[in-house]
């Protein structure tokens, strides 16, 4: 905060803080937008600017410090962001999103660049989410790609600061990517919860396009290919839903004795075997023929089923049982 003042001071301007809030007072006519941009108001009775937080603060002092001043009187210095921090651009725009999607009768209209910048408004508060929402649909697919993405991909759509950038918007950066990561995770582990409730406490066998969705949101965006298994009881309710193993871009290991040693622990009558293709085409090798009929046959040997073996592609399935290939 001391070197923040005397940033300020220097471009004549003195803050202080009170209950949490900065208040900003001196030659600030000039720089009126800019407060604004970060969320300042004007009290009249205090004849100050109220700032809600240290980041707003920080920035304003960069600012200044990076762009000279603007002569007293009427004319104004142009705003010099850095990299679109606190950019003015977006003042005013979130409110009207928000507005805009609570009002809107069919909200699935909304583009999906519009749904993600709205969601990033709550991880992301000094910058123009647009952009970001933008760049991190390009780089990952879609929607549901960029919930399903590896959490630390995401510093390359949030931008970079240069190497001279004050402290203070380094921590403002790392604070915006952390709380993205986390809602953007949480958000995919949500959609899987409530897809898993589909076919929880009945049969998974009857709910079979419930059981398509949740295995497509859990895997399709997966970058390795992994090997699930959903061990059912005698009226096929799922007991256990279990990765069994992760592997490389082509290939997972799945061993059919340790199949038969878990499926017997669950007690499980049955199981369906499950994994995905990251290359988006779901079409079975010979090798994932040949590794499902090793199970089938270990399995038959203590009356365990093999209902199906299903591989999860980018937006299809191939269904072994549908293919004749169990």
């Amino acid at each position: 905060m001391n070197l923040l003042q005397r940033r300020l001071e220097a471009a004549g301007l003195g803050v202080v803080e009170e209950d949490g809030r900065y208040w900003l007072s001196g030659a600030t006519f000039p720089l009126r937008d800019r407060i604004k941009a970060v969320g300042g108001r004007w009290h009249a009775a205090r004849q100050a600017w109220s700032l809600p937080d240290l980041p707003a603060v920080a920035w304003l002092a960069e600012t200044l410090a990076a762009a000279p001043r603007a002569p007293s009187g009427l004319a104004e210095a142009k705003p010099a962001p850095l990299q679109g921090w606190g950019s003015k651009h977006y003042h005013g725009h979130r409110e009207r999103l928000r507005q805009r999607f609570l009002e809107m009768p069919l909200p699935e209209t909304l583009a999906d660049y519009e749904l993600l910048e709205l969601l990033l408004f709550f991880s992301i508060y000094r910058r123009d989410t647009k952009p970001i929402a933008k760049r991190l649909l390009a780089s990952f697919g879609s929607l549901g790609g960029v919930f399903a993405a590896d959490p630390l991909r995401y510093a390359e759509c949030l931008g970079s600061l240069p190497a001279e950038a004050p402290d203070e918007l380094k921590r403002i950066r790392d604070d915006d990517l952390r709380f993205t990561q986390i809602l953007l995770r949480a958000i995919h582990c949500a959609q899987q919860r409530v897809l898993k409730e589909q076919i929880a406490e009945r049969p998974v066998i009857g709910s079979w396009t419930a059981l398509i969705d949740y295995l497509s949101v859990a895997m399709q965006h997966e970058p390795a290919e992994h090997f699930r298994i959903l061990f059912l009881d005698r009226k096929n309710i799922l007991i256990k839903d279990e990765v069994q193993s992760r592997g490389t871009v082509d290939h997972t290991p799945l061993y059919p004795r340790e199949v038969v040693k878990r499926a017997l622990e669950l007690a499980a009558s049955a199981i369906i075997m499950v994994h995905n293709h990251p290359s988006g085409d779901p079409t079975p090798s010979q090798a994932d023929i040949d590794m499902t009929r090793q199970v089938v046959n270990a399995l038959a040997q203590v009356n365990i089923t093999v209902h199906d073996h299903i591989i999860v592609g980018k937006n299809r399935h191939t269904s072994f049982r549908t293919q004749r290939l169990i």
